[in-house]
């Protein structure tokens, strides 16, 4: 199932992607075709999706709709080996800057979005012979940020919830993972960018607190769940994947000293 660089590992795996459309999701669904998978993409917007990848329309706040294209893609697919959940929005204050429709919206999307995939596509990774479930979760879920209160709550609840659905299906033969990443330099990050007073100041800031001093690349995360979704790594389930350029575990002296 590999050559001898781990290139084609995933060959003739199925594999689906929520948020394949642009950033992580589109970087990841472009390295699994590339390691032999054939992927499906799961997005609101599939204008962008092209061959040899297959664009589903749909939201994944709508249980209908998810059901609707998770089976589609399935049938189309010949079954269902790899889950990567990574749709999801950002959030940006403290618990007094979000009203309750922001929090409902955001937790709907990160999380309960997340729940209505994966219950979708159970029956097929339970046909699997090697089954795997990938979410997107972030450093936020494990280290307190300023200014980011209700994401860090989903994530941090998408955190939770991996270890809880390792524990629940891993005697079905199904692995669940997370990857943690930091900031990572995709198009939300450029929208929000572009909205600070100085869009240099800020992306300097945010390149500072990550020990690498830069950005997370997205392909860098798709290395990451490629790694969790391929049978090279069977024997790692309940586990999260920190990439975020040392952010959670290390602590610098500042430079100089």
């Amino acid at each position: 199932m590999t050559d001898s660089a781990g290139r084609h590992d995933l060959a003739g795996l199925k594999a689906l992607v929520t948020g394949g459309a642009s950033g992580i999701g589109r970087a990841t669904a472009d390295l699994l075709t590339a390691r032999g998978a054939d992927v499906a993409v799961l997005d609101r917007d599939i204008t962008a999706v092209d061959k040899p990848l297959r664009g589903y329309a749909a939201d994944v706040t709508d249980d209908e709709t998810v059901r609707a294209a998770v089976a589609t893609a399935v049938a189309d697919l010949g079954g269902l080996d790899i889950l990567v959940n990574n749709a999801g929005i950002g959030a940006q204050g403290t618990v007094a800057d979000n009203d309750d429709a922001a929090w409902h919206r955001v937790l709907d999307v990160n999380v309960v979005g997340m729940v209505r995939t994966t219950r979708a596509a159970l029956p097929a990774l339970r046909r699997s012979r090697h089954a795997a479930i990938v979410n997107t979760c972030s450093v936020a879920a494990t280290a307190g940020l300023p200014q980011r209160a209700l994401y860090s709550a989903s994530k941090g609840a998408v955190y939770s919830l991996t270890l809880a659905m390792a524990a629940d299906h891993v005697r079905e033969g199904i692995r669940v993972n997370c990857v943690n990443p930091g900031t990572v330099d995709t198009p939300w990050v450029g929208r929000l960018l572009d909205k600070a007073d100085d869009p240099a100041t800020e992306r300097a800031a945010l390149e500072a607190r990550q020990p690498t001093g830069r950005l997370v690349r997205a392909d860098e995360v798709a290395g990451a769940i490629a790694y969790l979704a391929s049978p090279l790594s069977g024997a790692t389930t309940g586990t999260s994947l920190a990439v975020d350029g040392g952010m959670q575990g290390l602590r610098l002296r500042p430079a100089g000293q």
